[in-house]
């Protein structure tokens, strides 16, 4: 039990050395002039005995200098104050939750394909014991985490604490607990948990500052099951998008991070929360120097809505978007890559109902720029659900201002439709297109392709559309903003493109039930 909680608001600043760069080069010069000197000595003075090599006022002097250098400052002091603030997490999972529903055993929560899911296939689980063998009924794993109040509530992953039907905590001076998951956010991997039967829990501060490359940072948390680990380093990156999902917007740091650390904290040398650690680029299964931490300012805006009811909510405008390449700008001309690129906006939601189409370009939210689409998700994501906002639209080349009122994000994902389970037994060899290097067909004439556009049948390797990863079955729904329902159609886009001198093309695609835009060369066929 803790008398009080710690607080690390009164942390010492942190101390830099008394001493510049500079003057540490003199003392290694000056410790070579010592040793040099101290051969000189030995090797020419008297056979009565060694030689005080400080003696000399000239040595005394190099000795002072010695004394003065600026020794190595350590983490100790920070440590020591946020230590006690983390704590291991330990989970219990019942073997059927964690099959997904083909039957296959370490069923992931994460995108599939995603450096998330991959991490989460490598280590087995909630990030670090083995997975015990068939028939124990039970899965174990650990994770770390930290408190951010006196009455217990602490923050952890999603991953670490997904589907678990029992959580203790052991805190820095080796006591257990059980604790209760709050809420969980599976779009940004965070969860809070309330620590049961005791008060006064030291606890952490997230910091109000975002941190600069370079910055150091400390990593604590309970790798490979070892509570209490302390590693140090900088950081190295913000605003990394490792294909999580949309609210991607990670600090990478180079402390050590390894299995377990997931949920455990990163601090600053002012001893506040700068992110947590969620997840490693690690080819060989250990840290390689490249570990991934959520933001403070995203995490202080879930907890908060986690604490106040369970779940997090988030604003909703209802529509597919996709980055604007430089391929794409040059085909809406565009003079810049910016803003997010509406491939299709969702039946019945905000977007579609304020006018909203496919092809415009939302370039800014209240008068504030969108630099891509990944922002705009993230811009959106934080308002709260009714609340009333300006957009600022690129529709078919001219600017409008469109006002609209947030939906509420789903908490699910819509199913979509199969395609590649369809009877395509009715496709036909197609038209071919010479100048784009497929082959088409009417999507009516394609068994379960749909009433609207055409589908690829065919693609030359070597052509244009094949460089815009368009493959076979794909169905092409626009070509230059006009619906094509025949090759002819296609055609005919192409031609008016070239009449325009454009260099590309614009075409509406829709893949495995999603619709996105991709720019094809109107030059190669």
């Amino acid at each position: 039990m803790f008398d009080r909680p710690t607080d690390l608001s009164n942390l010492p600043p942190y101390r830099k050395p008394r001493r510049s760069l500079l003057s540490a080069r003199r003392f290694a010069l000056m410790a070579s002039v010592v040793a040099g000197l101290g051969v000189a000595v030995y090797g020419f003075g008297p056979s009565s005995g060694p030689v005080n090599v400080f003696s000399t006022p000239a040595h005394a002097q190099v000795n002072r200098e010695i004394g003065n250098a600026a020794q190595p400052v350590g983490f100790a002091d920070i440590v020591e104050h946020v230590k006690p603030s983390v704590i291991s997490v330990k989970v219990n999972i019942k073997e059927k939750l964690a099959k997904d529903d083909s039957g296959d055993d370490d069923a992931s929560p994460f995108q599939p394909g995603s450096p998330m899911e991959r991490f989460f296939r490598r280590f087995g689980g909630p990030d670090a014991l083995p997975r015990m063998p068939r028939g124990h009924g039970a899965v174990t794993g650990q994770g770390s985490g930290f408190f951010i109040s006196a009455d217990g509530y602490a923050v952890t992953n999603n991953h670490v604490v997904d589907s678990a039907d029992k959580v203790e905590v052991t805190t820095d001076d080796g006591k257990t607990y059980t604790a209760q998951v709050i809420g969980t956010d599976a779009r940004t991997d965070l969860a809070l948990i309330k620590v049961e039967g005791g008060s006064n829990f030291p606890f952490a501060k997230l910091s109000d500052g975002k941190p600069r490359i370079g910055d150091w940072v400390l990593a604590v948390g309970n790798p490979f099951g070892l509570g209490g680990t302390v590693t140090a380093g900088i950081v190295s990156a913000q605003g990394r998008d490792i294909g999580n999902g949309p609210y991607d917007d990670f600090i990478q740091i180079d402390a050590p991070v390894n299995k377990g650390n997931s949920g455990g904290p990163a601090f600053n040398v002012q001893g506040e929360v700068m992110g947590v650690n969620t997840a490693i680029y690690s080819p060989s299964g250990g840290s390689v120097g490249i570990a991934f931490s959520i933001p403070a300012a995203t995490v202080k805006s879930v907890v908060a809505q986690l604490k106040d009811s369970g779940k997090v909510s988030r604003g909703w405008i209802g529509v597919q978007i996709q980055p604007v390449t430089q391929d794409i700008a040059d085909s809406l001309g565009l003079k810049k890559a910016e803003g997010a690129l509406v491939a299709e906006p969702q039946a019945n939601a905000p977007a579609a109902k304020a006018g909203i189409e496919s092809g415009d370009v939302i370039t800014a939210v209240n008068g504030e720029k969108v630099k891509d689409a990944r922002e705009l998700a993230r811009t959106i994501g934080g308002f709260a659900p009714g609340t009333a906002v300006k957009l600022n639209v690129l529709h078919k080349g001219q600017d409008k201002i469109i006002n609209l009122t947030l939906g509420q994000l789903p908490n699910t994902v819509e199913a979509k439709a199969d395609t590649d389970n369809e009877d395509k037994g009715g496709i036909t060899r197609g038209t071919e297109v010479p100048k784009l290097g497929l082959s088409v067909a009417p999507a009516t004439k394609v068994a379960g392709a749909g009433k609207e556009g055409v589908v690829v049948t065919d693609v030359d390797p070597k052509g244009a559309a094949a460089e815009r990863g368009l493959k076979e079955g794909d169905v092409i729904l626009e070509v230059g903003g006009k619906s094509v329902a025949t090759a002819n159609d296609v055609r005919d886009a192409m031609t008016a493109a070239r009449t325009d001198n454009k260099n590309s093309v614009l075409m509406r695609v829709k893949s495995g039930g999603q619709s996105r835009f991709v720019a094809v060369s109107v030059a190669k066929g």
